[in-house]
């Protein structure tokens, strides 16, 4: 499949500039290579040019200006109507892909019904180690794997955008990355739009099998801003946010079947453990109980107004035709 196969990787601040330049070194290090590796730039003209300069004369890798309105979806969109292969990979552009990551998600796809292949990712901490009151269980708030998370090779709900790859034919059948969902440079870090997307796919393909690859593995770096319990407040709040824009999208009960199951088994394990560890004098594991309660409870305010929102605002959102007009105006949902 190594012909078939494109890289797409979206950009958006020079501030991630070596973060960028090795995330394409660990594609082009890749056992499996890739057909192409695309840098998607989120209307920056300065790290446009300055991408194209460097990548000028390195063969397999073009570097593209987002052709939609700004933010994450669009420019995912933007990639895939460019990419040439079958299937089409994203990557972080904060996060180094392990040597056989592409490989691995190239075994999901020997299955012709398997539209979509996740991976695992993992926290690169930049102070060194995960500080000692940050849940393992909350580690979707800097982008990686939590715990609770199906392991191993499993069909899952959806899979996450930053270690993915989709068949294209999922894009034809589905459309591309709703716009008004995910991440815009740095407004509130909101999310979601591959949990939208991946709900809307199984709608369109009912028979579509998506998998979770635990070997397909990346190393996200984690900034120390990111590190700090502001933030994961904040994230947690933004999450809220997100799944209210979901749901509005495809409905309460399929937008949230994952999260019941994570707020009602894995997150109380997860405080017991930390009021375990507090009584067995262990550190942070008091932080740990009352970070999880924060964020469940951060997270439920950010749907309870989201919701609001929508139901007030009428919240609207686009989905792009891949191969048309990448910009988002496509099929309107409000």
């Amino acid at each position: 499949m190594s012909a078939e196969l494109s890289v797409v990787i979206c950009v958006y601040t020079e501030d991630r500039w070596e973060d960028i330049l090795a995330a394409v070194a660990s594609v082009r290090a890749q056992s499996l290579t890739a057909l192409e590796t695309l840098l998607v730039v989120d209307h920056n003209a300065v790290l446009l040019d300055r991408l194209t300069k460097e990548y000028k004369e390195t063969e397999g890798v073009r570097v593209l200006a987002n052709a939609g309105p700004r933010g994450l979806s669009a420019g995912r969109n933007t990639g895939i109507a460019a990419s040439r292969g079958a299937v089409i990979a994203f990557l972080d552009d904060d996060a180094v892909a392990e040597r056989d990551w592409l490989r691995h998600f190239a075994e999901g796809f020997e299955d012709p019904d398997v539209l979509a292949v996740g991976g695992r990712t993992l926290p690169a901490w930049d102070s060194g180690r995960r500080p000692v009151w940050f849940p393992e269980e909350f580690d979707w708030v800097v982008g990686c794997m939590y715990k609770g998370h199906p392991g191993g090779r499993v069909r899952v709900r959806n899979v996450l955008g930053g270690n993915a790859a989709f068949r294209r034919a999922a894009f034809e059948v589905a459309g591309g990355f709703a716009t008004g969902i995910g991440r815009d440079g740095d407004e509130r870090p909101l999310g979601c739009e591959e949990t939208e997307f991946c709900i809307r796919l199984t709608r369109a393909r009912p028979d579509a099998v998506l998998l979770m690859d635990d070997r397909a593995v990346i190393h996200h770096r984690v900034p120390a801003a990111r590190e700090r319990f502001h933030y994961f407040r904040s994230r947690s709040y933004a999450e809220g946010l997100s799944k209210a824009l979901v749901s509005r999208s495809v409905g309460s009960g399929k937008g949230l079947e994952s999260e019941r199951r994570y707020t009602t088994r894995v997150l109380p394990a997860g405080v017991v453990r930390g009021l375990r560890d507090a009584a067995l004098g262990r550190p942070g594991g008091a932080g740990r109980a009352g970070a999880i309660v924060t964020g469940v409870f951060a997270a439920a305010g950010g749907y309870v107004i989201g919701s609001v929102r929508a139901r007030r605002a009428g919240a609207t959102f686009s989905v792009a035709e891949i191969g048309g007009d990448t910009g988002g105006e496509g099929a309107r949902h409000e």
